[in-house]
């Protein structure tokens, strides 16, 4: 089997970090889309494999956790019969877990939107991290059990519930998103400072994975088709974000802001990974 030039790698991770999918890299590369899927599925696991060894012993003070939608395979809607129940086919949602101070993405994982997956990514967080945080939530519950099983009273803990009307223009109710009407601040546990209670962090995150992952993108067909396949896009995408990208409010990389690593990267230090 012919291996592909550290250039010709580069070019494909290029392509896909920046948002395209993966036959538009395949035409911009001039590959085949089986050899773009195969080296996001080598660098993806990878990147999954290095940033689970890397981001530990984290010494972050303020944290915001979030989820956001995407579908595989097809809409839940059009799950067929014998496909119903499993996980992979129609809803998928990341969690992500972001210091406020570095913008570092300590933690995701891909899941459903369930109490049992929000004890293992809430266990995955406290394994990362060192101190005492402040925590962030949205007003979904599961995280009320989730967090009080792994943290206990170690924790400020507190809920951002945000109140949402209908939209504005009738005829663009369906494609414009709801009119945000009130928020409310719920202290569950501890002395968070009332300050620091937000989501706007993780939030904007949401946006930088819709932008930089075809797979996110809403009305069109670039969704994943194997959940496997999403989950090493994903870990692609936050190895390019933490370590690669600067971030234009830090003027260094994430990483670099948490002290994780002590230089930007390049997409050939990524493709390296999975020699």
């Amino acid at each position: 089997m012919n291996r592909l030039s550290l250039k010709k790698r580069t070019q494909i991770l290029k392509c896909l970090v920046e948002g395209n999918s993966i036959r538009a890299t395949a035409r911009i590369c001039d590959v085949v889309k089986n050899t773009v899927i195969k080296l996001l599925v080598e660098v993806g696991g990878a990147c999954m494999d290095y940033q689970d060894e890397h981001l530990r012993n984290l010494s972050c003070k303020r944290v915001q956790c979030d989820e956001i939608w995407a579908f595989c395979h097809c809409k839940e809607k059009n799950i067929p019969r014998d496909k119903k129940g499993l996980f992979g086919y129609g809803d998928v949602y990341t969690w992500t877990a972001l210091c406020a101070d570095s913008k570092l993405m300590i933690s995701w994982m891909v899941g459903r939107r369930d109490a049992v997956w929000a004890r293992r990514f809430v266990n995955d967080l406290a394994g990362r991290l060192t101190n005492r945080v402040q925590l962030t939530t949205d007003g979904h519950k599961v995280y009320l059990l989730a967090i009080d099983s792994e943290f206990g009273l170690d924790i400020d803990y507190a809920m951002l519930v945000k109140m949402y009307g209908e939209s504005s223009e009738h005829n663009e109710k369906r494609y414009s998103p709801a009119n945000f009407v009130s928020s409310t601040k719920q202290v569950i546990c501890g002395k968070p400072e009332p300050q620091h209670i937000s989501t706007s962090y993780v939030e904007r995150s949401n946006l930088t994975m819709r932008m930089g992952m075809r797979r996110f993108t809403r009305l069109t067909n670039g969704f994943s088709k194997k959940v496997a396949n999403l989950v090493c896009a994903v870990s692609l995408h936050f190895m390019y974000y933490n370590f690669v990208r600067i971030d234009q409010s830090l003027r260094v990389t994430p990483a670099m802001e948490a002290g994780v690593s002590d230089h930007v990267w390049n997409i050939e230090d990524i493709a390296r990974l999975a020699e």
